[in-house]
């Protein structure tokens, strides 16, 4: 495709100062989370903003309660071209401790690792500053070649992902008009390896809730009311031990109501990417699967639900040995959601089952943590085949399609108050260190990820 090939080799020309405008927005320090960085944010928004006006967008920057939203729009080539969402978030998570850091984390640079890859480093370069600029590149090379856009592009940046994101629920009810569109493009996410590209085709949703049991009036002496007074922690024990079988299904009423099976075809593509239960365990020191008997780890990290206990609190728990019956005793439990589970639901059916095995002078008390259903593309959807053939054309290896067991709660929001599916394709790698001291990204996913997008839009036009 001649057109394309002319889109590619502007993007092959312009990779140099690209990577200086990259690593211009890596320097602001956008820490969301921390106060003291407040102008910071702002002024990567305004940054982005400027950036996408410069390349013809009509963009500006949003004040919200926390920081600020970046909002653009183009219009594509022709009054019927497909109309798309892209979402990515400027705002990074704190460089500490800071000691850990080969490099200044806010002065991006090329390294060439051991094995001769080149990376770039920085707080932000792959989650998800390097990730986001790969989106606007494409557009750049398309606009320096033929002057518009395959497609009408809206573009959402955000500056709070990195701490929840308090202010984007307002604000995507506040602007459904304006940011609604025929899908969305989310550039946050991984391949499977550094030549194998990857859609995420499913979403996990979540449900989070913590218990509290509580039995007598006080802390007792267990020697004196050992045997004759209700310990919470027992029939907490006992609450969470009768939440999985012996085959390791959850047992909790309805619970896999709205759960499908994953299509045979697509479990054998699974099998085909070598990913094996000793592999996927021994880079974390374990070799047994856990869970449902019978599942690879990963279809039960990726299509099953589960149920997970987080923490547990109670009695003493200091230096030492104090022989006490606490009064109280609490759990943090998650429940990761496959296909059309209800979070609602779910939640009713645990705290129906947790009362049930609340002694008659006992007591519970729940506190609701978030609650957000899964995501799941088809897994024939048009949208997703042609992104993977377009990937498929860029990269050494064929996409294969994933899931991820995660939640990225703006997917859930896309689909429920926007009514948009989300085609999740990014290009970092999980060695990138998101989060984490020495933070990179590689040099190659940057430049063939500006490149992916482009043929990922051409096909898109149809």
């Amino acid at each position: 495709m001649p057109a394309l090939d002319t889109v590619l080799s502007r993007a092959d020309a312009n990779l140099d100062s690209s990577l200086e405008r990259m690593f211009a927005l890596c320097r602001i320090k956008s820490i969301s989370t921390d106060p003291a960085y407040k102008e910071e944010c702002a002024r990567a928004a305004t940054w982005l903003s400027d950036y996408l006006a410069s390349l013809g967008f009509t963009s500006s920057v949003r004040p919200t309660p926390g920081h600020p939203m970046v909002v653009a729009h183009h219009e594509g080539a022709a009054p019927d071209a497909p109309h798309v969402l892209f979402y990515g978030h400027y705002d990074v998570q704190p460089v500490d401790p800071i000691n850990l850091w080969e490099t200044d984390p806010f002065e991006p640079t090329i390294k060439q690792t051991a094995n001769g890859r080149k990376v770039i480093t920085g707080r932000g370069t792959s989650d998800d500053k390097g990730q986001l600029l790969t989106f606007v590149e494409a557009c750049r090379a398309f606009k320096e070649t033929h002057g518009s856009l395959p497609v009408k592009v809206t573009i959402l940046f955000e500056g709070e992902e990195e701490s929840g994101s308090p202010s984007l629920k307002p604000f995507l009810e506040a602007n459904a008009a304006e940011l609604k569109a025929d899908f969305a493009l989310v550039c946050d996410t991984s391949m499977w390896d550094a030549e194998t590209p990857a859609i995420s085709a499913g979403l996990r949703g979540l449900v989070g809730e913590e218990i509290v049991v509580k039995a007598a009036d006080r802390d007792l002496h267990s020697g004196y009311f050992g045997g004759a007074a209700a310990n919470p922690i027992h029939i907490l024990a006992r609450i969470l031990d009768g939440l999985h079988d012996d085959n390791g299904r959850v047992t909790l009423p309805g619970f896999y109501d709205g759960v499908e099976e994953t299509p045979e075809d697509v479990k054998d593509s699974w099998k085909t990417l070598g990913m094996s239960d000793e592999k996927f365990l021994g880079e974390i020191g374990l070799s047994v699967p856990s869970g449902e008997k019978g599942r690879g780890v990963l279809e039960s990290t990726w299509a099953r639900p589960t149920a997970e206990v987080n923490g547990i609190i109670g009695g003493y728990t200091g230096d030492g040995f104090k022989t006490v019956i606490a009064a109280e005793a609490s759990a943090k439990v998650s429940f990761r959601l496959v296909g059309k589970q209800n979070p609602d639901k779910i939640r009713e059916s645990f705290r129906a089952y947790v009362k049930s095995k609340i002694p008659a002078d006992c007591s519970v008390e729940f506190h609701k943590h978030g609650g957000s259903p899964a995501i799941q593309l088809p897994y024939d959807s048009a949208l997703l085949n042609k992104a993977k053939a377009a990937l498929s054309d860029e990269w050494p290896k064929p996409a294969v399609t994933i899931g991820m067991g995660g939640s990225i709660p703006i997917v859930g929001d896309f689909q429920k108050m926007l009514g948009m599916e989300s085609l999740l394709a990014g290009f970092a790698l999980s060695d990138d260190r998101i989060h984490s001291p020495n933070e990179k990204y590689e040099l190659t996913s940057y430049h063939k990820g500006i490149r992916s997008w482009i043929r990922i839009m051409a096909a898109l036009k149809g």
